[in-house]
């Protein structure tokens, strides 16, 4: 393969790896998720949110979003540098939480942020070695109940999309 043939397909393969990341986050599907570090990689969010692992930061978040009624991220504008088998990207992300309904009125939480990531392929396999958070706007806001069957989303393997998507 050429030398720019393969740099976009490193490209495209750091770009799914992104969007993984989200369907992920987004199922509540642990092992998608973490898939996108590697073992040894590490997460800095700050250290008011966390700082660690890859794995450990999987852990923290499924504390925190399995609090939540829904919640969706979007990856948008991804730039990525590939020099060999190593690479960095930023890549913008959008998330939305909605809290469980309770007694009180229901709170949407909105975030949006950049990772800057830093890159390796180990035995074929792009993913992250170092991925730092940088918070860019957030709000939170009082939202309208949801209706008991609202959409057809499901945070697990029952989402219409595993069936598809394999």
């Amino acid at each position: 393969m050429s030398d720019v043939l393969q740099e976009i397909a490193d490209k495209q393969e750091i770009t799914e790896a992104l969007y993984r990341y989200c369907r992920g986050i987004d199922r509540m599907d642990a092992d998608l998720t973490r898939s996108t570090w590697h073992a040894d990689g590490t997460a800095d969010y700050g250290s008011t949110i966390f700082e660690g692992t890859g794995a450990g930061f999987v852990e923290w978040v499924w504390g925190v979003h399995a609090a939540m009624a829904r919640h969706s991220h979007q990856i948008t504008n991804i730039l990525i540098e590939v020099d060999g088998d190593h690479a960095v990207s930023e890549a913008y992300v959008t998330v939305a939480l909605r809290t469980k309904p309770g007694s009180a009125t229901p709170v949407e939480i909105e975030a949006r942020g950049r990772y800057l990531d830093r890159w390796s392929r180990r035995a074929g396999r792009w993913a992250i070695d170092h991925r730092q958070f940088v918070a860019d706007l957030a709000r939170t806001h009082a939202a309208d109940p949801l209706e008991p069957d609202e959409g057809l989303s499901r945070r697990d393997r029952s989402d219409p999309s595993y069936e598809i998507l394999r």
